[in-house]
């Protein structure tokens, strides 16, 4: 089995998912071949969404799939005004202006013009930035919403307003059944997955895990505790410092909060900027891009905490879980998916509980140990990109009767190609 690759094939999960899991993903995945999907975000990387187009597209492409990949472009004013949104849909006040709306709305028509979508089988729209897209084009193939933030207790005026954009596309995905919303579309859950295979996820050696530490000035001479995540206030990451310090009053540790700063997501630097004043001997706050800093630290902790307060599934719980980790995760969103708790890892709800997790786990390595075997095969039957991609195969699968998807093949076997414009559609730019 490949120890980390840039670019894998699903002939690489076979030791992981088994030949027959194998063998029908290969066949669902020929009776596709050549369909044209379009995948459209706001970042190529920092977040969740990024780490999984980078790989589920190229997994796609190495199974005839034809995916892209494109981002739509930005002002500063109008990542302000998304992440505002992308609060509010977590349960954050928001003012919604007359104006706001009008930024978001402006930049999504100058990206419309600047696209053409007539050449797609599948348009795959990810998050509220892109969303109203779908409002400026004459659609030929469907058009699907896919959603990863936590839906549960949106913000009733945002939610009002964004679904007169969700009420146009043909299917929403969403990541848990309870994010499901009063919506005209039928709405799919798809849980997020990893490619364990990446060099943020696959082995390394104890030699490169102590250079990343030694490099970045993390001492590993008592046991570290670690959160790695965007500097975002939905991770708690004020939180996680006070449940350190008051776990280090019981138990010798090392705490560090690794993140990003995403470039669709302008409150982050704010965040990490705020956190600084906390730094000192024991507590390390740290930006970088590192991929295999962040792999180093998930298997050199001894916990791994996503304190997270709302998360709409939460990536960085299955990367560490994937690596063996004793992890302690916020008991919201896509962490209770995951976390089964006392089993394969635990779920809290305040700082106290935080900080009797951390010195239970700290002083107990033989507990940490089993319950890092449990999370690592967690995630190999539940969370890799294998099934992610085979549930997508599925839902394309779905729509071919209706769209008849990829106009190319549907020609090829002397069908006429189906009439897919309503009349209420709007017209094409």
């Amino acid at each position: 089995m490949k120890r980390y690759s840039w670019h894998v094939k699903i002939e690489d999960y076979a030791p992981l998912i088994g030949d027959e899991a194998l063998e029908r993903i290969l066949h669902k995945a020929h009776r596709l071949r050549d369909l044209r999907v379009l995948h459209l975000s706001s970042t190529f990387y920092g977040g969740g969404v990024a780490e999984m187009l980078s790989s589920s597209t190229l997994l796609a492409r190495s199974l005839g799939i034809k995916a892209d990949w494109r981002l739509i472009q930005g002002s500063p004013d109008f990542f302000n005004v998304t992440k505002k949104i992308h609060n509010a849909l977590q349960g954050a006040e928001i003012n919604l202006t007359d104006l706001k709306k009008e930024v978001y709305e402006e930049i999504v028509v100058q990206n419309a013009l600047r696209m053409d979508m007539t050449e797609y089988d599948v348009v795959i729209v990810h998050d509220p930035q892109p969303l109203p897209l779908i409002h400026h084009y004459r659609r030929t193939c469907p058009w699907i919403w896919r959603c990863h933030v936590d839906l549960s207790q949106p913000n009733p005026e945002v939610m009002d307003y964004l679904r007169g954009f969700i009420d146009e596309y043909n299917a929403v995905i969403l990541s848990l059944p309870e994010y499901s919303q009063r919506i005209a579309p039928p709405q799919v859950f798809i849980m997020p997955a990893i490619n364990p295979f990446s060099l943020k996820n696959g082995e390394l050696d104890d030699a490169v895990i102590r250079d990343r530490l030694e490099h970045y000035g993390i001492p590993d001479d008592e046991p570290i505790v670690a959160q790695v995540s965007r500097f975002d206030r939905w991770k708690d990451p004020e939180g996680v410092i006070r449940a350190f310090l008051l776990a280090h009053e019981e138990v010798d540790a090392t705490l560090v909060l690794l993140g990003n700063v995403a470039s669709d997501d302008p409150e982050g630097q704010e965040v990490f900027e705020s956190l600084l004043s906390h730094k000192e001997e024991r507590i390390i706050i740290l930006t970088a891009e590192d991929s295999a800093l962040v792999n180093a630290l998930q298997r050199r902790a001894a916990v791994v905490l996503q304190k997270s307060l709302r998360e709409g599934f939460g990536l960085t719980v299955t990367e560490a879980m994937w690596k063996g980790a004793a992890v302690v995760g916020g008991n919201c969103g896509g962490i209770r998916h995951q976390i089964e708790d006392g089993v394969n890892g635990y779920l809290v709800s305040t700082e106290e509980e935080t900080v009797q997790r951390i010195v239970q786990l700290i002083r107990d390595p033989a507990q940490r140990k089993q319950i890092g075997l449990r999370a690592r095969d967690t995630v190999r039957q539940r969370f890799l990109m294998s099934r992610l991609l085979e549930q997508y195969l599925d839902l394309f699968s779905a729509f071919e009767a209706t769209f008849s998807l990829n106009h190319q093949r549907v020609s090829a076997l002397g069908l006429p190609v189906a009439n897919k414009m309503s009349s209420d559609n709007k017209s094409g730019t």
